[in-house]
């Protein structure tokens, strides 16, 4: 199994704690950063919000592309896997601008495309908001563009979204990142399939994570491309006992009344497709974190993790508060 972590870049993962000890700041972000590759964490997810989703949208959030050229030129072995999403970018700009990103982090660049969901941000930002399916078409066009100007030495393209007419990008990236991505629904899964590397899911149990899998890894043998790698985000907490694990469990999902990063939780769900309804409590921590339940003692968190393994999942995209002193632990106790 890799370890991977989200980055904080929103000060934090829980939204009914308003200070986590992690403030959204350069300072935080670098530190952790190098810390966790002597810890031994192996790749840092930089997610992509103009506006602040966990903590309400009045509070800072960093910028994810300025933040990852940043990470790249202060540390040596981590893989910097940013989150993009294809509205807000131009592709043929963005590949110049990734590709030397790339090359500052020598080869460890990787993407994890994002088709947008916030209507509001796009709203605010002047920026095309598209329908959900339009949304997979808009990528798998991105994705065209942006691989061409990586790998052809002039592109062009006409698509109905983006056209290139003899384009250039040089200097290429030192290597053809990794590109990673998630979705639900069968225009994302048929999308992912035919033009991504990885495939990245919200938190459920082993039982549900293995189908899904087996579905994936099925569709790429189908249209003869080879296996992927599969991650899952999961929100952990590791203590000496269980008891202690649970005390922290109730602290960071106990909501007595909506703070300021629920606001738009009505919002997330009528614009996604997921399998089935979030609870309040659940959505206290992001991305369905608490499904994998990795909360417990360091021997009942291998046993859970030997079981995602088991199931065919090889990256765990982790999230916990405080970040810098949890990720040692975890480092210390479940990674060693």
């Amino acid at each position: 199994m890799r370890y991977g972590y989200w980055m904080p870049v929103f000060g934090g993962w829980l939204r009914n704690v308003p200070d986590e000890g992690m403030a959204a700041s350069w300072d935080y972000t670098k530190r952790l950063a190098q810390a966790s590759e002597r810890w031994g964490y192996s790749l840092s997810l930089i997610a992509e919000l103009n506006l602040n989703d966990i903590k309400g949208v009045d509070q800072p959030a960093l910028d994810a592309w300025s933040t990852a050229a940043a990470l790249a030129a202060v540390t040596e072995s981590i893989e910097l896997m940013v989150a993009v999403r294809p509205n807000f970018h131009h592709p043929a700009l963005f590949a110049k601008a990734a590709a030397n990103i790339d090359r500052i982090a020598d080869g460890r660049l990787a993407l994890n495309v994002v088709s947008s969901w916030w209507a509001d941000e796009a709203r605010q930002y002047g920026l095309q908001f598209d329908q959900h399916d339009d949304r997979y078409a808009r990528t798998s066009e991105w994705l065209q563009v942006v691989d061409g100007l990586w790998s052809q030495e002039r592109f062009s393209f006409d698509g109905r979204f983006y056209r290139t007419e003899d384009a250039i990008c040089a200097p290429k990236p030192a290597h053809h990142p990794v590109v990673y991505a998630g979705g639900e629904s069968e225009g994302a899964k048929a999308m992912i399939a035919a033009q991504c590397d990885a495939y990245v899911m919200h938190g459920d149990p082993a039982a549900a994570i293995a189908p899904k899998i087996a579905d994936m890894a099925a569709r790429r043998e189908t249209i003869g491309k080879p296996p992927m790698h599969y991650g899952m985000a999961a929100y952990a907490i590791v203590r000496d006992s269980e008891a202690e694990a649970k005390r922290e469990l109730e602290r960071i999902t106990t909501v007595d009344q909506l703070p300021a990063g629920y606001a738009n939780f009505d919002q997330w769900l009528s614009g996604t497709q997921l399998e089935r309804e979030l609870k309040v409590q659940e959505y206290s921590v992001s991305n369905r974190g608490l499904r994998p339940n990795l909360v417990g003692t360091p021997e009942q968190l291998k046993e859970r993790i030997a079981e995602y393994e088991a199931a065919g999942l090889d990256l765990l995209l982790l999230q916990m508060s405080p970040q810098m002193e949890e990720m040692e632990r975890f480092s210390a106790q479940v990674m060693q």
